[in-house]
């Protein structure tokens, strides 16, 4: 690290550590070893790491939940196979330059590769988004989510895009359910609280009301409508 040798560091993990011992780090009661244990995860971490990963975000320190968080971002871009990981990583560059057409190309591609994966739907969900295709990317949110239900993001761009349709209760469950998985998503938790104001008081008491109206509670899909 003092190097800033990145590459020599993964080759140092992958040749002393098994994922799976690293990740066994995470539920021991020193700090800075599970830190350390999220930096080498958001390297050579895979999918079997996400579940362990995703309850150090509820951690009260800041820096532990970034740290996770950052390693979530990291283990989810590399969940697909090799190809489909080429193709996600073209279609993210090609989005960073604004090339909507070129990135939903390549994350399409992506998803033929591997339909499995759940990034690409994700991913792609963001430019439809962006093109304010908003059922599009309510579509590919809730295939994310299926694969991936702990994806906090995908939970929120969800609940963006319904909030774009109007949809004010439906945003806020899924708003909820991203906060639930990532307690520290400061910008949700303020939108939370503004759309709050929208909506009757009946219907945002524990969500009781607001589930027996519309549906399956938090953790769940959100079913077409």
């Amino acid at each position: 690290m003092a190097r800033q040798d990145i590459h020599g560091l993964v080759t140092l993990l992958r040749a002393n550590w098994t994922v799976d011992q690293i990740t066994a780090l995470l539920s021991c009661d020193h700090e800075d070893a599970r830190k350390a244990a999220a930096l080498a995860l958001s390297l050579v971490g895979k999918r079997c790491c996400v579940t362990k990963l995703s309850e150090q975000l509820k951690a009260r320190d800041p820096l532990a939940n970034q740290m996770a968080e950052h390693a979530l971002w990291s283990v989810w871009f590399r969940c697909g196979t090799e190809e489909a990981n080429e193709c996600l990583c073209r279609g993210s560059q090609a989005l960073d330059q604004r090339e909507f057409d070129s990135a939903m190309e390549h994350f399409g591609r992506a998803i033929e590769m591997d339909p499995t994966f759940a990034e690409a739907y994700n991913q792609r969900a963001i430019v439809h988004y962006l093109n304010e295709e908003y059922a599009q990317a309510i579509e590919d949110s809730r295939k994310a989510i299926a694969l991936m239900p702990c994806h906090f993001g995908a939970w929120a761009g969800m609940g963006h895009c319904h909030m774009h349709l109007g949809r004010i209760q439906e945003a806020l469950r899924c708003y909820r359910e991203a906060l639930r998985i990532n307690p520290h998503l400061e910008r949700i938790a303020e939108a939370v609280m503004e759309l709050q104001k929208q909506v009757p008081p009946e219907a945002t008491i524990d969500g009781e009301t607001e589930a027996r109206e519309q549906g399956p509670g938090q953790g769940q899909a959100i079913p077409e409508t």
